[in-house]
């Protein structure tokens, strides 16, 4: 191609990309094919940047290295230490322990309620809620339907003090065949051969009042009772109860050996005391409770419904019920800390696995992970450019000053409202980053001259030079003078229906809620600087190859003509 088409395409091209705000530029440049001065030196600065790059990847690839061993250290289970006696003072291999109970073994289940957290009140015939008798371990075919399912379902009473925010436990005993859970029955009592686990039905969670109501009709959705209490206190807690519960008894052979059991299943596997036998893991499931559905329990409850589930189930199940015990603790670690996790967000993941497709359920975890990912890259490459820029050409920077608008406007509304000191953080740490580009677009500087108050520095901001030269300046008016004309009108319609028909704590909430909901709806708006001039950078760029496809489209009919008249 001719030295012109390469200036011609040079010239048109010269677009700059960056995060934030994106503008493209031209200039107008001359037909002339100039060698540039630095031409000569071009080819040590590319051996430079391969050398440079690849110490990159080869840094990237140790410092993964480090962090996955760093990790698996963390993970890794300690060696056994040697136990005291032992000849030579090496630790013998323990061989695996079987399940107490083989295919077949028959078994009896007893089910009781009482307000006593360490059950003895075996005698009163009151508190002996299900007695399932002459099942067998490991057959999945009992019960009415072939399923091995059971169900019994009674209203229970509540004392006074259950009813003012007191306790009641669930006991559960399975025994062998013709055994008793009581251990004031003799030789009909058996410890090995019982397994036991208990837990509170009642669950005790934070009911939280607000002051919001109509700010027109001053109208309000809660009840009077709420509304009294909203003005002494803001949250109470409350003991609820749910009517289902469901019983898993994990049938499963696996040879477990002592002291290798990985967590947190080893915390729910109980070993005789030779260690040459587990007994069956018996697992009170109340995963698929959803907080929705909870009742509060008052002194208008003096019966309530109760449906227990008696299910047996797999290893692969219970290990994935067991894994939220892990997750639970990490909640109760949060929840010391100040942090609580939302009910509502762990029913919508409940939902998710109930009502949405396998297929489309994986589809959408596999696109998390991969946002995720590309989330923190974006955020990385986003804090290297702009740390490295030095011109402001290309860039919107009034993208850049309504991004700080709208971080502001966030970290308003969630210190308004009752989010956990994370998510406060997080959002304080973006808007100190959108400011700090504020600074790499502009002439920031302090005027002691003409101080605020007469104490405190003025803070002026200046456009820099390049910024109106380059004419990123016209596309970026441009920009914003017609998303202006589009934004106002929506976010003065939205600002009427949330006064009309949303419920606030004042004209302030009003004010952050409207905002920030607006940003929420209609804030990809936001985008269409960005998509504008990419669509600009894509016409010059098919402008340039319908350049250089002329250019060869000549070439080639040149070559055909001196090919014919020979």
């Amino acid at each position: 191609m001719s030295a012109a088409g390469e200036t011609e395409e040079r010239n048109y091209l010269q677009v700059s990309e960056g995060g934030g705000g994106v503008v493209a530029t031209t200039e107008d440049g001359g037909a002339g094919g100039e060698v540039a001065p630095g031409a000569e030196g071009a080819q040590p600065a590319q051996e430079e940047n391969a050398s440079q790059k690849f110490f990159d990847v080869i840094k990237s690839l140790v410092s993964r290295v480090v962090i996955f061993w760093c990790i698996m250290q963390f993970f890794k289970k300690p060696t056994p230490q040697a136990q005291p006696g032992e000849e030579g003072g090496k630790g013998v291999m323990r061989a695996p322990a079987l399940n107490l109970f083989e295919e077949g073994t028959d078994f009896d289940l007893y089910v009781y309620i009482s307000e006593q957290d360490d059950f003895n009140e075996f005698d009163m015939s009151e508190n002996l809620f299900w007695k399932l008798e002459n099942m067998q371990f490991g057959k999945w075919d009992q019960g009415p339907n072939g399923d091995s399912i059971f169900e019994k379902s009674m209203q229970v009473p509540l004392s006074e003090s259950v009813q003012n925010n007191g306790s009641i436990y669930f006991h559960s005993f399975v025994v062998k065949a013709g055994k008793s859970p009581n251990p004031n029955d003799g030789k009909l009592f058996s410890k090995k051969y019982t397994v036991y686990k208990k837990q509170r039905l009642n669950k005790f969670k934070k009911k939280l009042y607000k002051t919001t109501a109509n700010l027109l009709t001053g109208e309000t959705q809660q009840s009077v009772e709420d509304q009294l209490k909203a003005q002494t206190i803001q949250s109470e807690i409350v003991s609820h109860w749910h009517p289902n519960l469901t019983i898993n008894l994990v049938y499963d052979y696996t040879p477990w050996v002592p002291g290798q059991i990985p967590p947190p299943l080893d915390e729910f596997v109980e070993f005789t005391p030779s260690l040459a036998q587990y007994k069956p893991i018996l697992w009170l499931n109340d995963y698929w409770n959803l907080h929705r559905d909870y009742l509060p329990i008052n002194n208008t409850t003096p019966l309530l419904n109760l449906t227990l589930t008696f299910q047996p189930i797999s290893m692969f199940k219970w290990q994935m019920y067991s894994a939220q015990t892990m997750k639970n603790k990490f909640n109760l670690l949060a929840g010391m800390m100040g942090e609580e996790e939302d009910d509502g967000d762990q029913d919508s993941v409940k939902e998710a696995f109930l009502e949405t497709n396998l297929y489309l359920l994986i589809l959408t975890f596999v696109i998390s992970i991969v946002h995720s990912v590309f989330e923190f890259l974006a955020f990385k490459n986003d804090i290297q450019f702009w740390n490295n820029r030095k011109t402001t050409e290309g860039l919107s920077v009034r993208s850049v000053f309504f991004n700080v608008f709208q971080n502001v406007i966030i970290v308003l509304y969630v210190l308004d409202q009752d989010t956990n000191t994370m998510v406060r953080i997080s959002c304080c740490i973006g808007l100190v980053i959108e400011c700090w580009k504020i600074t790499k677009i502009t002439d920031v500087s302090l005027d002691f001259e003409n101080p605020v108050l007469g104490i405190i520095p003025r803070l002026k901001v200046a456009e820099r030079a390049e910024y109106e030269n380059s004419g990123t300046g016209n596309f970026d008016r441009m920009a914003f003078k017609y998303l202006g004309i589009l934004c106002f009108p929506l976010a003065f319609g939205y600002c009427i229906y949330s006064v009309m028909y949303n419920e606030h704590k004042g004209w302030y909430s009003f004010i952050l809620n409207s905002c920030y909901g607006f940003l929420l709806t209609f804030g990809f708006i936001m985008m269409t600087p960005q998509e504008n001039i990419v669509k600009i950078r894509y016409l010059i760029l098919f402008r340039v190859v319908i350049c250089k496809g002329i250019e060869r489209l000549k070439n080639v009919n040149f070559v055909d003509k001196l090919g014919y008249e020979l």
